[in-house]
This record gives structure tokens, C-alpha cells and sequence, in this order.
């Protein structure tokens, strides 16, 4: 007949081992994740501007074109067009007593939320949105985000695959990071296909009529015209 307690004691040390786990995942989803070294150039936003410009130009007069942007200009252009958390100058003035609460209150909204429950809007996962960088290696998109989590600053690494399908945005997972902690594949591809799944949200990703495809290549963002 088997010692009694040496079951005790093998519970003990799987209770221990699964608290010490459990201890280990909280601080890893914790700690944040160094953000990617982006270079910073004063000039970027204003060369992303004059490509976009001329590529308007090149589409008046009929002719097709393309915008590449280098991950100077795209962060650059994105810091000026992006509305983050934060960055609401009518909000912090005092303004619209409206929409200061709207914001407020969907600032703790968790960007991976939508798993298991209701899919989150583009708009509450914006609204938690503290700091946006991003990066491109090869044919990869590497964006970093700093989020708002009840009170607590906490990083979301998504890597993947940018394209247009059907002239809207499409995303493809194929790696992330809550904090230091890695995501599942399973987990990455439901919180973005719930995301994008939701009929608000879908018309919110639909690309401009003159925009034919969107993608990376060596490093840069490729944006094709019609």
C-alpha cells in the first residue's frame, strides 16, 4: 500500500510548482518589453508627406504609382495622424465634457479582450492605446504597443503579414508578445479575427478606392495605387 504521505508531499510540491508557475506568467505579462530602435529623423513625416502627395498627383493624371515608406517616415507619419490615449488636446484642456468620459471610461479596455467575449471596437482598443512604434524586417510588420490596463502600463508585441483583400486592411498574425510573455498562435489568430470580424470595425479598415494593395517588402511599406 503506498505512504499516505508521499502523496501529501507530491501535492505539496505540484501546489507550490503551479503557484511558483502562475507567479512567473504574472510577471512576465508584467514586465514591459523593450520597444524597437527607431531612428529619429526630423524630416521623415515631411518626406512621407511629399510621397503621398506625389503619388496623388501621379493618380490625377492617370498615371498608376506606388509609396514606399522606410520605418522612419512611417512612424513619423503615424506620431502625426495617429489619435492615441493621451494625445487629445480637447480632453486635456477641459473641452468637451462629452467626450472626456466616453474616453475615460474605455481607457482600461484590454486590446485582447475580445477573446472568450463580446469583440472589442477599434475605437476601445484606440482609446487604450498609450504609444504606437513600428518596425519592418523583410517581409514582416513588427508593431509595438504600450496599453492602458486598469492603471497599469503594459506592452503587446504583434508580428505579421500586412496585405488588402477585398480593398480592406488584412492582417496576419504569425507571432506576439503580452509583456514577455509569449502568445499562443491560437490565441493571436482569435483576438485578431474577432477584431476584424465585427462589422464596425470591418468598415473602419476599408482601404480608399484609389489604394490597390498594401504590403512590406525588404524592410519597407509598399502601398500601391490604382
Amino acid at each position: 500500500m503506498a505512504d499516505p504521505g508521499l502523496y501529501k508531499k507530491l501535492y505539496r510540491i505540484l501546489t507550490w510548482t503551479t503557484l511558483a508557475g502562475l507567479v512567473i506568467t504574472i510577471l512576465l505579462v508584467l514586465r514591459k518589453s523593450p520597444p524597437p530602435d527607431i531612428p529619429i529623423d526630423r524630416s521623415a513625416a515631411a518626406r512621407a508627406e511629399k510621397k503621398f502627395e506625389a503619388a496623388d498627383q501621379a493618380k490625377a493624371s492617370g498615371q498608376p504609382s506606388q509609396v514606399q515608406l522606410d520605418r522612419s517616415e512611417l512612424n513619423s507619419y503615424l506620431a502625426e495622424n495617429l489619435e492615441i490615449a493621451g494625445q487629445h488636446p480637447e480632453i486635456q484642456s477641459g473641452g468637451s465634457a462629452a467626450q472626456a468620459p466616453a474616453a475615460g471610461a474605455a481607457s482600461t479596455k484590454d486590446p485582447l479582450s475580445g477573446i472568450g467575449g463580446d469583440e472589442p471596437t477599434l475605437e476601445q482598443v484606440q482609446s487604450s492605446v498609450k504609444d504606437v512604434k513600428v518596425d519592418m524586417e523583410g517581409d514582416l510588420v513588427k508593431a509595438f504597443v504600450i496599453f492602458d490596463f486598469h492603471g497599469k502600463d503594459m506592452s503587446l508585441e504583434l508580428d505579421g503579414h500586412l496585405s488588402a483583400e477585398g480593398g480592406y486592411v488584412r492582417f496576419d498574425p504569425v507571432s506576439g508578445k503580452l509583456g514577455s510573455l509569449p502568445l499562443p498562435q491560437s490565441t493571436l489568430n482569435a483576438a485578431v479575427e474577432k477584431l476584424m470580424a465585427s462589422p464596425e470595425n470591418r468598415e473602419k479598415l476599408r482601404l480608399p478606392p484609389e489604394i490597390n494593395d498594401i504590403h512590406i517588402v525588404n524592410g519597407q511599406a509598399v502601398i500601391d495605387y490604382k
